[in-house]
């Protein structure tokens, strides 16, 4: 089986659409569609190493050795037949539950280095983002991997869901699905708003209704830089700067 066959024939064991498993790869950070889905499968591309490790844990593909290859002479597992293989893995639960044969998990964590703006992003009045005056900070596993920047908020026009201090995860993009929250530059002011798009225009939008919606004139400069993948308190987040 190729990369396409062993992602379809998993998903759809697991009763998931192209577009459920779209989900369940962004909820750990991975900016992607159905679309990108439905090319894997008919191997017109294929998602980096990281991305189809976390497509196994989803699906809960645990053996690729014998689905790429056949029989792993390695493993006895291979060799026996599915009641063998439930007669050991019953085995191996009494082991487990014995409690004497565990072995020590030792915890590494996790870090990566991102760009950080401690000048806000208003949720409110904007704010200028100067995109030279940043710092590199570390950061861990409750940062969304497709991270590329953070940024302060200011302001509460997008509560409930952002509040002010809170780092916003962003990944840098310049176009937006409309419903999409992003951080946009309008007329030398940095936001972060909701994208919309209807027939009256384009507009940036609050999520608090005491604050009412931008409409984006084409005769002031306008920039999207990225979509916001979610956010932190400040307290919470672990940042370290070498």
């Amino acid at each position: 089986m190729n990369v396409g066959e062993i992602i379809a024939v998993h998903r759809k064991k697991k009763k998931l659409s192209q577009p459920a498993l779209a989900d369940k790869l962004r909820n750990y950070g991975f900016d992607v569609t159905y679309k990108a889905v439905s090319k894997w499968e008919t191997n017109t591309s294929e998602p980096s190493v990281t991305m189809f490790f976390t497509i196994c844990k989803i699906l809960e593909i645990t053996n690729l050795y014998e689905l790429f290859f056949g029989s792993n002479e390695h493993d006895p597992l291979s060799f026996l037949n599915d009641e063998g293989k439930q007669k050991v893995m019953e085995y191996a639960d009494i082991l487990i539950a014995s409690g004497r044969y565990q072995k020590e998990e030792k915890v590494i964590p996790f870090q990566r280095k991102v760009r950080f703006y401690d000048l806000p992003a208003s949720a409110g009045i904007g704010n200028f983002l100067d995109y030279s005056d940043y710092e590199e900070i570390k950061v861990g596993q409750e940062v969304p991997n497709s991270t590329d920047f953070g940024i302060r908020i200011s302001g509460d026009s997008m509560e409930p869901r952002f509040h002010t201090d809170q780092i916003a995860w962003v990944h840098s993009q310049d176009t937006l699905e409309p419903g999409e929250i992003g951080i946009f530059l309008y007329n030398g002011d940095v936001y972060i708003k909701e994208f919309s798009v209807d027939e009256e225009g384009v507009f940036l939008h609050s999520l608090n209704s005491n604050y009412s919606p931008i409409r984006i004139n084409d005769n002031y400069p306008f920039k999207i830089f990225g979509k916001v993948l979610g956010s932190s308190n400040t307290k919470k987040v672990t940042i370290l700067t070498d």
